[in-house]
């Protein structure tokens, strides 16, 4: 069933997966006056619980019982990365839109049923990462849009860290098929970069794996050691569609660390991007000719992840597209699986997928708003 066919003006949401990753998801959306969050499930009906009640959503329980409920549009798809796929096909076969956590699939054709799907029933896909609608990602769109750097030409962006067995309890996922610096943090950079500069040609790439196995640093588990089944660094030259380039890293193999830049630069200048992790940060312009950049504040809302599940709820009321859409999660997920297979191949890889470069958010776009 359509948006357009139910009959309130604010849009019913529900959680499918209370792990970690929801409570975040649950405090800014039920701060959301556009959205109402009306249930929470997980396998786990005891973990569903305790998340419901934390955050004052009135049902939890079962993914059935969710998918029943005719008062909600959007489900938010919280699961593994593993059946995002899966759960977005039955999420769109009760009628609703779906909001998936990143990536989209672990495959083309999923992704590419999941889309077909949506298009075929008149449903919405989007998808993560949402931090490209934060304050501090937006102005830099904004300023490159405008012309602040000329005409963009090429980008560097760098994500080098040791490696998430450091600090998280149960870092073995990071590390499987799907995973990794590529396919767990590429998504932010990428999706950056398609941002600013539209659709992706070709890729070339390198990889390589510095350990077999990791052992955990902290948490019950600290000194367990567990396989590493994916490579641990990827270097990639990628080329866009509107002749622009990027060279990118993604690694957890660095002993030291660098992250959270990216470097746009065109004609007249270079622009410093903040964290693509994150909804806030400024950006630096160093102009040719000027030896000290310019500051240039984020401006605009800063509110955390669901920021895109309520941009999906406005564009179903207003007719829009998200910009956080499906498709360019598509294409993402085509670029990253295309730097996969260039390393694995040697072989320089043509990308078919395109999309539409999405236009900036206004900067009076405000997520406490109540605007339907």
């Amino acid at each position: 069933m359509s948006s357009s066919k139910r009959g309130s003006n604010t849009v019913g949401v529900g959680v499918i997966g209370a792990g970690v990753i929801s409570s975040t998801y649950l405090e800014n959306m039920t701060s959301f006056p556009d959205l109402r969050v009306l249930f929470v499930a997980d396998l786990d009906a005891e973990r569903a619980r305790i998340q419901a009640e934390a955050y004052g959503v009135p049902g939890h329980g079962s993914v059935e019982e969710l998918l029943a409920l005719d008062e909600i549009e959007i489900v938010v798809n919280l699961t593994i990365p593993a059946v995002h796929a899966e759960v977005g096909l039955q999420i769109l076969a009760a009628g609703k839109h779906v909001w998936s956590e990143k990536p989209l699939a672990l495959d083309r054709r999923s992704g590419a049923q999941l889309l077909e799907t949506a298009r075929t029933s008149g449903l919405q896909v989007a998808c993560a990462p949402d931090t490209m609608l934060g304050a501090g990602i937006q102005t830099a769109m904004r300023a490159i849009t405008r012309g602040d750097i000329g005409e963009p030409l090429t980008a560097t962006t760098m994500f080098h860290v040791s490696g998430p067995e450091a600090w998280h309890p149960n870092p073995d996922f990071l590390y499987a098929h799907g995973a990794g610096p590529l396919f767990d943090m590429g998504p932010y950079y990428v999706s950056t970069l398609v941002h600013a500069f539209g659709s992706v040609d070709r890729v070339s790439a390198v990889s390589s794996t510095a350990r077999a196995t990791r052992r955990i640093g902290s948490g019950p588990r600290q000194g367990e050691e567990f396989p590493v089944e994916v490579p641990t660094h990827h270097a990639a030259l990628i080329s866009f569609s509107g002749g622009q380039s990027a060279q990118s890293t993604f690694s957890f193999q660095n002993a030291l660390p660098r992250w959270g830049f990216v470097e746009i630069s065109g004609t007249e200048g270079t622009l410093v991007l903040p964290d693509p992790n994150t909804f806030d940060g400024d950006s630096r312009l160093w102009l040719f000719g000027h030896e000290e950049p310019t500051r240039i504040p984020a401006a605009g809302s800063i509110y955390g992840r669901g920021s895109g599940v309520l941009d999906l709820a406005r564009s179903l009321r207003d007719g829009s597209s998200p910009r956080a859409s499906g498709e360019i999660a598509a294409h993402v997920l085509d670029i990253l699986l295309a730097i996969s297979d260039a390393a694995e191949s040697g072989q320089v890889i043509d990308i078919a997928s395109r999309v539409e470069k999405p236009l900036p958010l206004p900067e009076s776009w405000d997520p406490s708003a109540a605007t339907l």
